[in-house]
């Protein structure tokens, strides 16, 4: 009767955290059903992908991926935190150059036609509904604090997993952002926060609109998402083309490689600049992360001109070494005679400038 009772109490226990714990999200309002339920991207009452992508391990695979993560990697992660380039408030704020910068992972401040876009902003130290549990930030501090920042015109979401949608950075961020421009249903999470629905729109793939002058579209990624029990792929993930007069951008979001870059490139590109998934990737799981050379050859499909890795740099996620992303980026786009720029954590990149940043900090 005992084993009976503790068996109850951490059903209950579990079933309250999922329904009343904030950081774990919310459903999605009647009228985003219905845009939901109406979108051409779904089958079976969740969102799939344009071609076929398998996400689950056998059980085989899956003991032994988790025998490797308590094992650990030696260079899995810095030896010594990382330093951040920091920042100036005002003159991000002033800055009328087009440029971006970015925090690490894959959140990336942009400044494009006077207007600030802050990319999945996740600012937190962990990437996990539960702080105490997770892989800590590699650096210190951040480029700068967010109550440091000035306002933001507009953040972009990819899809809503722990390392691209932050609780404790959105709760901070709410009353920074005139805007928030997501992928269907990603919504739900942010009015569940407090963020006011009226500011908050959502898009389906191939989706356009214009914001303040820009022009911004919501285009194809292979991924998945859900951040709580029972709700994977209810929401849409997306990457993201952002175009104004002194630049244009493309943003990949979280994907394995597929032929929806060619797709995006003959619809959208070229870009003067692409900031492309690059780490957390594993042979076993490439269909949902691309690996190094993949990434290079989607930033070709796009028509990308320069391209900045994203995706590492901030957390642990995956068995490779921390800094193995970038130095086989790099050698791919040597081999494929293509431009890459490799900027420090929280160092301002001018888009369109003869110099990008080439240093390898990380050694």
């Amino acid at each position: 009767m005992t084993i009976l009772a503790i068996i109850a109490i951490i059903i209950v226990a579990g079933v309250l955290v999922v329904k009343f714990y904030p950081p774990l999200g919310g459903r999605a309002s009647h009228g985003s059903l219905q845009r939901i339920n109406q979108s051409a991207n779904r089958a079976n009452g969740i969102f799939v992908n344009q071609i076929p992508t398998v996400m689950n391990l056998n059980p085989l695979t899956t003991a032994k991926v988790i025998f490797e993560f308590i094992k650990g990697n030696p260079k899995g992660k810095p030896s010594t935190p990382l330093q951040s380039q920091l920042l100036d408030a005002d003159r991000l704020q002033t800055d009328e150059l087009p440029s971006v910068t970015w925090f690490g992972h894959s959140a990336i401040l942009l400044r494009l036609d006077g207007k600030t876009i802050f990319i999945d902003p996740m600012l937190g130290r962990t990437p996990s509904p539960f702080p105490i549990f997770g892989g800590k930030r590699y650096s210190d501090r951040l480029p700068i604090e967010i109550d440091q920042l000035p306002s933001i015109d507009a953040i972009l979401i990819s899809h809503d997993h722990y390392d691209h949608l932050d609780y404790g950075s959105i709760m901070k961020l709410k009353t920074k952002a005139k805007r928030f421009i997501v992928p269907l249903g990603v919504a739900a999470h942010l009015t569940r926060w407090g963020v006011d629905p009226s500011i908050i729109t959502e898009h389906d793939w191939w989706d356009e609109l214009e914001f303040e002058g820009l022009k911004l579209a919501s285009a194809p990624a292979r991924h998945f998402s859900g951040r709580s029990v029972g709700d994977r792929n209810k929401t849409l993930w997306c990457s993201w083309v952002i175009q104004g007069r002194q630049a244009k951008i493309f943003y990949s979001g979280d994907s394995g490689y597929g032929p929806h870059f060619k797709e995006i490139g003959n619809k959208y590109g070229p870009f003067d600049l692409t900031l492309m998934e690059c780490g957390q990737y594993d042979e076993r799981w490439a269909a949902i992360h691309m690996l190094p050379e993949e990434t290079v050859q989607a930033h070709m499909d796009v028509g990308g001109k320069v391209m900045i890795p994203v995706h590492w740099g901030a957390f642990t996620l995956a068995l490779h070494d921390w800094y193995d992303p970038v130095e086989r980026a790099v050698k791919a786009s040597i081999m494929r005679n293509t431009a890459i720029a490799t900027p420090g954590i929280g160092e301002v990149v001018r888009i369109g400038s003869p110099a990008y940043p080439a240093s390898t900090w990380w050694k």
